[in-house]
């Protein structure tokens, strides 16, 4: 499913916009669930405890929070894990703002259904291309974390587990459950710890160095298994 957010604060022109995305859906046989936001604040009120939305429809001119300074907001919060910003202004004076917060696209209103549709074509091949995501329930919501972005994995307590990247998340789930997620670029190195190859910098029989300094001990029956992994990765 594509997770689409219009967000417009013109409840007519936010119904036709969302028309349009239902339309395009419905023409690419795509599984797309569309929500309506009146203002930014409302957007980033939901955004702040669910970060799960793909695409983003931004109208520019908007009350005390216009369209520009949530998009700010939103890849200061999210970086890579952001979704396609789509702006849709009555004007042109804002492209050089679209640059500088990596806009996918300038829709002009009164909005084409077809370069709308381009424009959603385009976004939908980013998102495909786009490495996959953790998501991960914690207290204060869902949050999305790009797999390449995570260090390591490790047991917190019983059937929780801390997802090490950016900043640190624990969460309720045993490690087992991340395997599957997380491969192939990811070894399981004992009972207690899932680590990227990818951020091992040195191993010893003891311990695993990462490449951001930090060290984790290292099961001696794991030794041979984690370079034989580090080698075929490579």
């Amino acid at each position: 499913m594509i997770r689409v957010a219009v967000c417009d604060d013109d409840e007519r022109y936010a119904g036709y916009e969302r028309e349009l995305v239902q339309r395009w859906a419905d023409l690419r046989g795509l599984d797309v669930h569309v929500d309506v936001f009146p203002s930014a604040e409302t957007f980033l009120s939901r955004y702040e405890t669910h970060r799960d939305y793909d695409i983003l429809l931004l109208d520019v001119e908007m009350g005390r929070m216009d369209g520009v300074t949530l998009a700010r907001t939103i890849r200061r919060q999210s970086g890579d894990a952001s979704p396609q910003i789509v702006f849709v202004t009555g004007y042109d004076d804002y492209i050089a703002d679209g640059y500088d917060v990596e806009a996918l696209h300038y829709l002009i209103k009164p909005v084409d259904e077809a370069k709308t549709a381009a424009v959603l074509d385009r976004a939908a091949q980013r998102i495909a291309g786009n490495e996959r995501c953790l998501n991960l329930q914690c207290v204060d919501g869902i949050v999305r974390i790009p797999i390449h972005q995570v260090r390591y994995v490790d047991v917190a307590q019983k059937n929780y587990a801390t997802v090490h990247a950016d900043r640190d998340h624990t969460v309720k789930r045993p490690l087992s459950d991340f395997e599957p997620e997380l491969r192939p670029a990811f070894f399981r190195a004992g009972r207690a710890l899932i680590v990227n190859l990818n951020a091992i910098r040195r191993v010893t029989r003891t311990r695993i160095e990462l490449t951001d300094g930090t060290v984790l001990p290292l099961a001696r029956s794991a030794y041979e298994p984690l370079n034989r992994a580090i080698i075929e990765r490579t």
